[in-house]
């Protein structure tokens, strides 16, 4: 049996919603990319991270499909978790800032992966949209209010591996946030919450509140099972 854990990240003010992680502290359990890979596929989540040296802050990411070099959501849960100040993923080091009760990290719009931003005219129109036929990665967004910098989102990955909206993405806000140039506060999924800004040197911070599942309140992890590996 693989013991992981499973947080929620970017959750709301209230600490509902949020996208779900799961985490597996003892990378070294699963050291072949392929067995991650098919653990990754067994518990379904949007993404699974791998620690493999909690002192460092070094991690591995996958989605049910694919094997990812950075991504928000698996970092800013991982940063949490592991209290670092720093984690070191395949695209280079992500700097982290633990704020009260938010996890920022720092990272480079260019290591997102490749996402289409499609903006909408209203939040309503944003809410009413129905999932797309897989194919192409859309970050849906409209202004709430632009002047406060407030934003609706949702996330259709088009991978066709059965995440067919994800909850809350960094990623795909860290995009967003390099090609508006300003910081932002974004609503998104069911009502998850993002915090961006851009800072010197073409770097972006995004962060949000942690919590482990089914413990909303709690400020610590929960080990929610355990699964065979592949």
């Amino acid at each position: 049996m693989t013991d992981y854990e499973v947080l929620r990240v970017f959750c709301g003010p209230d600490g509902g919603h949020g996208n779900e992680l799961g985490v597996v502290r003892a990378g070294a359990a699963l050291p072949d990319r392929a067995d991650r890979q098919a653990f990754a596929r067994q518990l379904g989540f949007s993404e699974t991270v791998f620690v493999d040296d909690p002192e460092r802050g070094e991690i591995d990411i996958y989605t049910p499909t694919l094997r990812l070099p950075f991504a928000g959501h698996p970092c800013v849960g991982a940063a949490w978790l592991l209290g670092v100040d720093r984690l070191v993923t395949l695209a280079g080091e992500v700097g982290v800032r633990h704020d009260g009760g938010l996890t920022r990290i720092v990272a480079r719009p260019e290591w997102a992966p490749p996402r289409t931003l499609r903006r909408y005219g209203s939040a309503a129109e944003v809410d009413a949209l129905e999932v797309p036929p897989p194919g192409e990665w859309i970050y849906a967004w409209a202004w709430q209010d632009e002047a406060a910098g407030t934003v609706r989102a949702r996330a259709f990955p088009g991978r066709g591996d059965g995440i067919d909206e994800d909850e809350a993405t960094g990623a795909a806000v860290l995009l967003l946030t390099a090609r508006l140039g300003r910081a932002l506060t974004v609503t998104q999924g069911r009502g998850s919450q993002l915090l961006t800004g851009p800072l010197p040197g073409g770097l972006i911070e995004v962060g949000g509140r942690v919590r482990p599942v089914g413990a909303a309140g709690e400020d610590g992890p929960q080990r929610a099972g355990g699964v065979g590996s592949a």
